[in-house]
């Protein structure tokens, strides 16, 4: 992506059986209610609203003790998978309003089919409080929302969600940034798989900007996709506290802008996830307007862009 006007399709993803709480499945009225069209126009991109996918659980997949709600999650990430590819092959840019983290196995396996097809390679941003690399064999809750980074590298065995044979993401590809809750397997299982990830002590000691600048550099000499997911849990939950999963020591209002630019002036990002917002949780709406605030700098607005806001 980059400043020059781009051709977005919102999918929203009402799901919030990934999450084990109820709420999520608001989060995209609540993100349209934030002005997240009207802000993606005023900065010259065109917009296409799909509107809410709304799938048939699927009857194929077994309940699994060890992966909650799999037949409606599973059908939500095969809807979401083809609905990500079709709009990245078309030329579009896939921006997906959540619903659950669980929501990303089906956004980033789209993106993956479609970077496949294209020849290069995927690479994905992963900011938020949590690795999300648990398997229905590690979890210590079951919720799938802590699985999808280990599902789109190929690491949890979920069954049957998607064919066998499909692209996967190099989990050396991974980069997570603003982790501070990692059960003990998953940072085993990072470790192993050579996940890249910066903590919250890693952005206090190395400072937000050189480590996108080591990311961004990474991803330009690949001739990368960047696929970015943004959990509202990445940043401070004083910022943005309508989330099931709070965490205290997140990312600063700033520090998240400052990605969000640096991304937009670097022009590698192809699609984005709004994920984990849950309205229920919210103080009047703040932290639907921090994500739109957070996505307009990514699409292009600057500092002195902003409009003044009534206290």
């Amino acid at each position: 992506m980059s400043v020059e006007p781009t051709s977005v399709t919102l999918i929203g993803v009402p799901l919030e059986e990934g999450s084990g709480r109820r709420g999520a499945s608001m989060g995209p009225t609540a993100l349209r209610i934030a002005g997240i069209a009207t802000m993606l126009t005023e900065l010259d991109h065109r917009v296409t609203d799909s509107g809410d996918l709304h799938p048939t659980p699927a009857a194929d997949l077994p309940d699994d003790p060890k992966a909650h709600h799999l037949k409606i999650v599973g059908a939500f990430t095969r809807a979401l998978e083809a609905k990500v590819y079709d709009v990245a092959s078309s030329g579009g840019f896939p921006l997906i309003l959540g619903g659950d983290h669980s929501l990303s196995m089906g956004s980033v396996s789209g993106m993956a089919r479609h970077a496949a097809e294209v020849g290069r390679p995927l690479f994905v941003l992963w900011l938020d409080a949590h690795s999300d690399f648990n398997s229905p064999a590690t979890s210590p809750s079951g919720n799938i929302h802590g699985m999808p980074v280990a599902f789109f590298c190929g690491q949890a065995e979920i069954a049957n969600v998607l064919p066998a044979g499909r692209p996967l993401v190099d989990p050396k590809k991974v980069f997570q940034v603003g982790i501070r809750s990692v059960d003990p397997h998953e940072r085993e299982q990072i470790r192993e798989h050579g996940v890249n990830v910066f903590d919250m002590r890693s952005l206090d000691e190395q400072g937000v900007a050189a480590i996108m600048r080591q990311v961004l550099d990474t991803i330009s000499a690949a001739n990368g996709l960047l696929h970015v997911s943004f959990d509202v849990d990445f940043i401070d939950p004083d910022i943005a506290p309508g989330v099931g999963t709070t965490v205290p020591g997140g990312a600063t209002y700033r520090e998240a802008h400052l990605i969000m630019e640096m991304l937009s002036d670097s022009g590698l990002v192809s699609s984005l996830d709004l994920v984990e917002l849950n309205p229920f949780l919210d103080d009047r709406g703040k932290s639907a307007r921090v994500l739109v605030e957070m996505a307009a700098s990514l699409f292009g607005r600057r500092i002195f862009d902003r409009p003044t806001r009534a206290a």
